[in-house]
């Protein structure tokens, strides 16, 4: 049996294999084709994990928000394009989508009145900004929904076959 790690800083992907109880000779033989010395090195940051490595940990330790973490954090265009998702609750998912959809309901007519002309006047600057960051905020809450169902879906909580069924239905 691996003996338990007692490094203070811990990266991402050495949390989630120790929260596993994993030795990184168990890890290696759940992920298949990463080697423990690979894993060792991305544990210790003496190597970044590859996108297809990432992927691999999400599926097989059941942690899909490694993959937003790398994208966000380790990625280059990911840095610069894709926010770093924090797990929430479900409800408290629900609310913040509301509370911006009911934000962006009050300003609907001046965003048509800004946008009518194709120019963004500086006086009309500060309202789109606005109606800017709230929109942006909703792709934030959709990805953090997106989010939690694939670990609903990770952890058994949401049938697989099904959820894919009515999603492809929906289309």
């Amino acid at each position: 049996m691996g003996r338990a790690s007692t490094k203070e800083n811990k990266n991402i992907y050495h949390i989630t294999r120790d929260e596993l109880g994993l030795s990184r000779e168990k890890a290696s033989a759940l992920l298949e084709t990463i080697p423990p010395e690979r894993i060792e090195k991305i544990e210790n940051e003496r190597a970044k994990p590859h996108p297809d490595e990432v992927l691999l940990m999400s599926q097989k330790y059941k942690k899909p928000s490694l993959c937003n973490f790398y994208c966000a954090n380790q990625c280059p265009i990911g840095q610069q394009y894709v926010p770093e998702i924090k797990i929430k609750d479900l409800s408290q998912i629900v609310l913040e989508m509301l509370a911006s959809l009911n934000k962006l309901d009050k300003r609907r007519e001046r965003l048509i009145e800004i946008t009518a002309d194709g120019v963004i006047d500086s006086d009309e600057m500060d309202d789109f900004v606005y109606i800017q960051n709230e929109l942006e905020k909703i792709s934030i809450t959709v990805e953090t929904l997106q989010l939690w169902s694939e670990k609903m879906i990770a952890n058994g909580v949401i049938d697989e076959q099904e959820y894919n069924k009515r999603r492809t239905e929906l289309k």
